[in-house]
């Protein structure tokens, strides 16, 4: 089975796969949200250990990432292709794991700091296992710019999306039980089983139409040799680092969001509009990221994205703490930045195919499970550098803090994240070499490349 991605995609499948990232949502987010304080305050076990099961089950998830995207390149297709049966059949464990994340089992301590490391580990298995092939499957949707830009849209703006319903939906649902045990357990599974439904969408809705067979008479490639191979694909290389710095940024913003509503502009009611106006604002300007690449090409998209977003945290920074300068100036970054975050997804896809022209071999999995790695491991040192940070600065719970204190977590909330997107920043400009020019006269030698193999196989 061969096909080509020469057809332009209908809104339908670009609305679809932005449906699949609700389903990873509606479970990853959970996680992401809540399980930390179910950790603390269902569960019973300490933040210090809930903190270190984020961090190892993160640099686990990691490497686990590494395998499934080896295990996917090495399955033979079938007739529901290479990528969309892991999207169908592994949302099932995926939900389950979801919702066994949040039990509470009656253990000895040791037994609940020990249930939360496996479960919450398998949970990233099982995720690794419906994500890796879900981002795979861009690739071989499409390689036309634009569309390709779309899917990065409609998945960044299915991912914000899922962020909004999961933070607005779930404690109101908890609270409707009488205790938080059986709320936890009850609303994760609405969410999780919801997940589901979307999954199935993306699956039902979407299609592989650049596929490479298997050659019967070809030996498995060794995982030493591919992992050798991504070395000679800057491109990739260039969008692991960005993504490791861009990500760091933005989860460390969030880690710290609420302690500087609570000390620098003392209003922690903020979040909730803070939630809304972020979000809502990425959203739209998810919207506008094909017409930006089709005016400027990917990577000055990128580019001016991420420094809109450096521009408005060190306005931030310096300008006095209030809150209208604060919202305005976040609005701003937040639009900025939104470019930004919806590109990475599309730019793997392209250096999927800049692999294959370069090494002969067509490894969507482990080439995105790669790029996956970093963002895995941005995850975990996002997780692990607050408190480290917070204790730095001198931080106290519950009780004025100093001016230096302040200012320290003004410096978290946005010098920080400024100087890594400024890295990111350079580090898109100075390495990462794969125009658009260059990007369609690799798809045309590709193109040319396939049909020859195609007459002679004839």
């Amino acid at each position: 089975m061969e096909t080509t991605g020469t057809k332009k995609l209908t809104l339908k499948e670009k609305v679809s796969y932005g449906l699949g990232d609700v389903g990873n949502g509606f479970m990853f987010d959970m996680g992401q949200l809540y399980l930390l304080k179910f950790y603390t305050d269902v569960l019973g076990i300490s933040a210090y250990w809930g903190g270190l099961v984020f961090l190892i089950s993160k640099i686990f998830d990691a490497f686990a990432d590494s395998s499934v995207g080896a295990f996917v390149d090495r399955r033979n297709l079938g007739k529901r292709g290479k990528f969309r049966p892991f999207i169908l059949f592994g949302s099932i464990p995926l939900a389950i794991m979801t919702v066994i994340s949040f039990l509470a089992p009656d253990f000895s301590s040791t037994g609940k700091i020990v249930f939360a490391f496996v479960t919450y580990m398998l949970f990233g298995l099982a995720y690794s296992f419906v994500n890796i092939p879900y981002g795979s499957l861009a690739a071989s949707m499409t390689q036309d710019s634009v569309d390709r830009a779309s899917l990065g849209s409609f998945r960044a703006i299915g991912s914000q999306f899922a962020m909004l319903v999961s933070g607005m939906t779930v404690i109101p649902i908890v609270s409707h039980f009488p205790n938080e045990k059986i709320g936890y357990a009850v609303g994760i599974a609405i969410m999780a089983a919801i997940g589901v439904i979307f999954h199935y969408i993306c699956y039902r809705n979407t299609s592989e139409n650049i596929v490479r067979a298997p050659k019967a008479d070809q030996e498995k490639i060794p995982m030493s040799r591919l992992f050798k191979l991504l070395l000679s694909n800057r491109p990739l290389i260039a969008l692991c680092f960005v993504c490791l710095f861009m990500v760091a940024a933005s989860n460390l913003r969030t880690a710290v969001q609420l302690y500087y509503l609570q000390y620098n502009l003392k209003n922690t009611g903020l979040i909730t509009l803070l939630s809304f106006t972020s979000v809502g604002i990425a959203v739209v300007g998810s919207f506008f990221i094909p017409t930006l690449v089709k005016r400027f090409g990917k990577k000055k998209t990128f580019i001016i994205g991420l420094i809109i977003g450096v521009a408005a945290d060190a306005a931030n920074f310096i300008l006095p703490a209030n809150i209208p300068t604060f919202l305005v100036l976040l609005s701003i970054g937040s639009l900025g930045l939104s470019f930004a975050l919806g590109l990475p997804w599309v730019m793997v896809a392209d250096t999927i195919d800049y692999h294959e022209w370069k090494t002969g071999e067509r490894t969507e999995g482990v080439v995105y499970s790669s790029y996956s790695f970093f963002r895995k491991l941005a995850q975990a040192l996002a997780g692990f550098i607050p408190g480290v940070a917070l204790g730095l600065i001198g931080y106290v719970p519950n009780v004025q803090q100093t001016a230096e204190t302040l200012l320290g977590i003004k410096g978290l909330m946005f010098l920080v994240p400024a100087v890594f997107n400024l890295i990111a920043c350079v580090i898109l400009i100075v390495v990462y070499n794969l125009t658009d020019k260059k990007y369609k006269n690799i798809i045309e030698e590709l193109k040319v490349k396939n049909s020859n193999e195609k007459l002679k196989s004839a």
